[in-house]
């Protein structure tokens, strides 16, 4: 889900973008409703979520579970926040291919990043909800990021916009009630792009994924996200030099360490006209 329109200039992965298959993102299912008036039989909308393989070069390195949509920029999210890639030009392909048993993304990424992939490769498989799942020691668990730079300046007022903005274009979520979105903004709260999926790391890294095939410079605005702030949310969007993540949740005591360390303003519990800023609020402009 775009918007506006990903603009011209995009990385070459774009052209998978446009061979992948629409997918199903939801499916109906047979509930029983229970109200003060009695049981009801009805048909509801269940997101749906299948293993995703990221496979390098030949190599499978891990298995996600992902609601199958958007699938390349969740593949170049995901290698560029977990350190895979540093850059989305060490990225020359990807291939999602639909198999009987789920989804491969066939990654061909730079030999010199793939030999530093076998270096520390681990078999991760990756639950709903979990972002540290299989890596085999603390060090590989612990990445700070470098600091982000300090120009960003946001009224409240946009990321309230932000949000609601966000709620509109929630697809996905509005069938289903069970799917979480992050979305980038620019600082007056203008919604450029917006990504959903059933876990809310998926649905970060395939927002940044997005957001690093159109080449905007991630210093010019920052993120939103439907979810609590955990470390690993935190660590995902420093990682890409943004400087201002906020959440309709609280954030973790190790999300706000982390935030202070790597120079984000996280901001939690936004909602209706109010939010909660945990660090840096010298980004805040009242």
């Amino acid at each position: 889900m775009n918007t506006p329109t990903n603009p011209p200039e995009v990385c070459a992965i774009e052209e998978a973008v446009q061979r992948e298959t629409p997918w199903t993102t939801s499916v109906p299912g047979h509930i029983t409703r229970i109200t003060d008036k009695g049981l009801l039989e009805q048909e509801e909308e269940l997101v749906e979520e299948v293993p995703v393989a990221l496979v390098y070069n030949g190599i499978s390195h891990a298995v996600m579970l992902a609601t199958p949509n958007d699938i390349a920029d969740f593949a170049l999210g995901f290698s560029l926040t977990e350190g895979i890639l540093q850059s989305p030009a060490e990225l020359y392909d990807v291939d999602v291919v639909e198999l009987s048993n789920g989804i491969e993304a066939r990654l061909d990424i730079a030999t010199e990043r793939f030999v530093t992939l076998k270096d520390r490769r681990r078999n991760l498989t990756g639950r709903t909800g979990c972002g540290l799942c299989g890596v085999e020691s603390l060090d590989a668990a612990v990445r700070n990021p470098a600091p982000v730079d300090d120009g960003l300046r946001v009224a409240p007022e946009a990321i309230h916009k932000a949000l609601d903005n966000l709620s509109e274009l929630q697809v996905i979520h509005k069938k289903t009630g069970a799917a979480h979105a992050a979305a980038f903004a620019l600082p007056d709260g203008t919604v450029l792009y917006a990504r959903e999926d059933v876990g809310r790391h998926n649905a970060l890294d395939k927002l940044l994924g997005a957001l690093a095939k159109s080449k905007i410079d991630p210093k010019s605005g920052f993120v939103v996200v439907t979810s609590r702030a955990s470390y690993e949310m935190v660590q995902k969007t420093a990682s890409q030099g943004i400087a201002l993540l906020a959440a309709v949740s609280a954030p973790t005591a190790y999300a706000r360490r982390l935030a202070e360390e790597s120079n984000v303003t996280l901001i939690g519990m936004t909602r209706g006209n109010r939010m909660t800023v945990y660090a840096h609020k010298e980004r805040i402009v009242l």
